[in-house]
């Protein structure tokens, strides 16, 4: 028989992905919401893509700000995928109103699941706790590096997802018992969604599409398919080894902004009519980065290493890339204007 497994927040882009392939192997599945009324939601995502007997899905409402009800939600679970983050509708002026609420997020669901002698937990991190303090770009990026909190440039949003996962480290060691642990840390996630609900990381595509680039930051990036991220949430949940280890979730190699620009206006020229020609120089985003918030985050990502392993999934976990960085791209764009996000 199949174990259960709890996915926190069931309603996201990530969440319901997990739920999917969670069902389609068989597992019995609970997954919370910060409101029962997202329930109708979730089940209908899952009837569109496949999912026809959904007696192995139950929910449960719980908020990571709130003690109320994870003791409901761990019982009789043997895994738990913590992907659920605090959400945020502006960026606080306070970077403290972000970083105590994701901290105390994943502490909360770490206790709880110690406490209902839960076997394992799985932790959404992020890239940003991994590389972003490594400039040197004659290395290879790899999970032993840890991103310093203070550098220079680093968003709120990476600062939160670093020190909440510095602080499940930490307790985990401390106080976590006999309860096991790793970490997945996705790069920029795109691929296709299961409904209208997205990440952040498709701003980025959005942006080049809808023309408020007028010239493209020449910044390389590393992205990964939704699919893959999901997937290898699971295979650290079902392999012994993959305990105590965290795993950069990435597709091989990088692709850059004018890159994935030109590659939009060569593939899908009907949706790409706005999309820039132009490539705005280095120094140009430097100069910006002296007065502004968002150029100083994007010359952070002009700087550090994209040169990033994901050897250690593919060998410990047997992980595969699903595709190419281009084919997840059009996959996003051609996902995009299935649920309306852009207009063909």
């Amino acid at each position: 028989m199949k174990k259960s497994v709890l996915v926190t927040g069931g309603t996201g882009f990530l969440g319901t992905q997990m739920i999917l392939q969670l069902l389609q192997k068989g597992y019995n599945v609970k997954t919370t919401v910060r409101s029962l009324k997202s329930k109708d939601k979730v089940l209908e995502t899952l009837g569109a893509n496949g999912i026809t007997t959904l007696d192995k899905l139950t929910f449960v409402e719980a908020d990571l700000s709130k003690d109320d009800n994870w003791k409901d939600a761990m019982r009789g679970c043997e895994y738990v995928l913590s992907v659920a983050s605090p959400v945020f509708f502006t960026i606080p002026k306070n970077e403290e109103e972000m970083i105590r609420p994701a901290v105390e997020g994943i502490i909360r669901v770490l206790k709880a699941a110690r406490d209902a002698g839960v076997k394992r937990v799985i932790m959404t991190s992020n890239f940003g706790a991994v590389g972003f303090s490594n400039q040197d770009l004659s290395t290879v990026t790899t999970e032993e590096n840890w991103t310093n909190p203070d550098e220079k440039g680093l968003s709120v949003y990476e600062k939160s997802k670093l020190l909440a996962e510095k602080a499940a480290w930490d307790f985990v060691k401390t106080q976590g018992g006999e309860l096991e642990f790793a970490t997945i840390n996705p790069v920029a996630i795109l691929g296709p969604s299961l409904s209208s609900h997205i990440s952040g990381s498709f701003v980025i595509v959005e942006n080049i599409l809808n023309g408020s680039m007028k010239s493209i930051p020449n910044i390389p990036l590393n992205i990964v398919d939704v699919r893959d991220v999901a997937d290898l949430h699971i295979r650290a949940m079902e392999t012994p080894s993959a305990n105590g280890e965290r795993f950069i979730a990435s597709a091989d190699g990088q692709i850059s902004m004018p890159e994935m620009a030109a590659l939009l206006r060569s593939k899908r020229p009907r949706l790409a009519t706005k999309v820039s020609t132009k490539t705005m120089p280095n120094w140009l985003l430097r100069f910006a980065a002296l007065f502004n918030r968002e150029a100083r985050e994007g010359s952070l990502l002009l700087r550090m290493n994209r040169n990033v392993s994901n050897e250690k999934a593919k060998e410990m976990l047997g992980w595969e890339p699903i595709g190419t960085n281009e084919e997840t791209i059009l996959a996003t764009v051609d996902n995009m204007v299935v649920h309306g996000i852009i207009g063909e």
